[in-house]
């Protein structure tokens, strides 16, 4: 199964991924990860556009042909790269579950993006106008919503394993 993460830098999405990843004993992909990588070797941060995102899902198609668990974090703002990841759990025969993560409490989000720190070195992280002047666009398919305003890490992550594992029996 590919679980493919979205949302705006500082809402929470890659420390959710993480232990979700953690948790499941998956293979975790991160586009930031990828596009440093690819700074470091020479290529532009202006030259490397979706470029990123390809290398990732290449890596997470071979993996899900693997019959392993992917979890992809990036922004993903678009709908080319939505499409795009989907298309790589679909090559792979593989089913996907789509997580928008969100923090709808502005202020906190603000903080949020002003307080942290790059986990990544080298690593440039975008200001609070960066963020905001993001071009995201809104989903058009049906997507798993978790709001980090409301929302404990643990709750996040326990609302994805459920929507993974299905409704209870019983």
């Amino acid at each position: 199964m590919l679980i493919i993460f979205s949302g705006l830098p500082g809402v929470g999405k890659t420390t959710i991924a993480k232990e979700l990843a953690r948790r499941l004993g998956a293979v975790y992909l991160r586009a930031d990860t990828v596009e440093q990588a690819m700074v470091e070797g020479g290529i532009p941060m202006g030259e490397i556009e979706g470029k990123g995102y390809l290398v990732a899902m290449r890596v997470a198609t071979e993996n899900l042909r693997l019959g392993r668990v992917v979890v992809a974090d990036s922004v993903n703002c678009w709908r080319l790269t939505r499409e795009w990841w989907r298309s790589a759990a679909t090559d792979a025969n593989a089913p996907f579950l789509d997580v928008e993560v969100i923090c709808s409490d502005e202020e906190e989000h603000r903080r949020r993006v002003e307080d942290r720190r790059a986990d990544i070195a080298g690593h440039d992280l975008p200001d609070w106008r960066a963020v905001v002047e993001r071009d995201y666009h809104s989903w058009d398919e049906q997507v798993l919503v978790v709001d980090t305003a409301y929302l404990s890490q643990e709750k996040c992550v326990r609302k994805i394993l459920d929507a993974i594992n299905g409704p209870p029996s019983g």
